[in-house]
């Protein structure tokens, strides 16, 4: 499972607006409790993680940026810059057994979870509450795709990609729109204090380029499902809306903060 750059980049403005500000704060006050704070980003993408934390955490807090794709962890090195006490490593979070928590104040991810599966959800709560590491996981799809304008299709399509994204996605069949609900469950079972917020993104035609690659990211999805609507004609709607003044876009999402006793 990897993700193109160019799309990573398209949301990280959007993820940074939806992050819940209260959990965001607890994370920062938990990791600056930490005498030698290391952040461990899982998935990282191309850093917008730490990008979008690192002045709530300080310039003290050691960081160390996962993934599976070196391609984007060359990118995320080039924008994350000179001078970050950062680290970047190619990690296959299919391997959980070797997943770096030595000195780990905290592990972050973004847009993760709900590409995972139950399976790796519990042997994932079950490694960090092995080692009393807590878990920051922002921005997992709950399900929830609201237009101010509205298409016939438009509940044929949402069940339709709902029901996608719980195909595998190279963690095994994915929890999609659960996820977030499940890991409050598991980390819940280990003893962790556990909050969740609504992070959802808020896209009007300031968002232009982004609502265009998201709408037609539908195509292939439903292509796959086999949903038999007419797919062309509502994603042709959809783009000619996004220019309208009166047409927005609710992307839900769902923000979790799984702290240790």
């Amino acid at each position: 499972m990897s993700f193109a750059a160019d799309w990573l980049t398209l949301r990280e403005p959007a993820d940074r607006a939806a992050r819940d500000r209260g959990l965001v704060d607890k994370f920062a006050r938990r990791v600056a409790a930490n005498a030698a704070p290391l952040i461990i980003d899982i998935g990282c993408g191309t850093g917008s993680t730490l990008r979008s934390l690192s002045g709530d955490v300080g310039s003290v807090t050691e960081w160390l940026l996962l993934d599976n794709d070196p391609l984007l962890l060359e990118e995320a090195a080039r924008l994350c810059g000179a001078g970050e006490p950062v680290t970047f490593r190619q990690h296959d979070l299919n391997d959980l057994g070797e997943l770096p928590l030595d000195n780990a104040a905290m592990v972050t991810a973004s847009a993760l979870f709900d590409l995972c599966s139950e399976a790796f959800a519990r042997a994932f709560a079950e490694t960090l509450a092995d080692r009393s590491v807590g878990l920051y996981a922002a921005l997992n799809y709950d399900g929830r795709i609201e237009w101010t304008l509205p298409h016939p299709a438009d509940d044929a399509i949402l069940a339709a990609f709902n029901r996608h994204q719980q195909t595998d996605k190279g963690f095994g069949v994915a929890l999609g729109p659960a996820a977030t609900g499940r890991l409050a469950t598991l980390f819940g079972g280990h003893g962790f204090q556990v909050e969740t917020a609504i992070s959802p993104w808020q896209l009007s035609r300031r968002d232009k380029a982004l609502q265009k690659a998201f709408i037609e990211g539908f195509r292939q999805p439903l292509l796959e499902i086999g949903e038999p609507v007419d797919i062309e004609d509502w994603i042709a709607f959809r783009l000619a809306a996004i220019d309208r003044p009166d047409s927005h876009c609710t992307v839900g999402h769902v923000d979790l903060l799984a702290l240790p006793a």
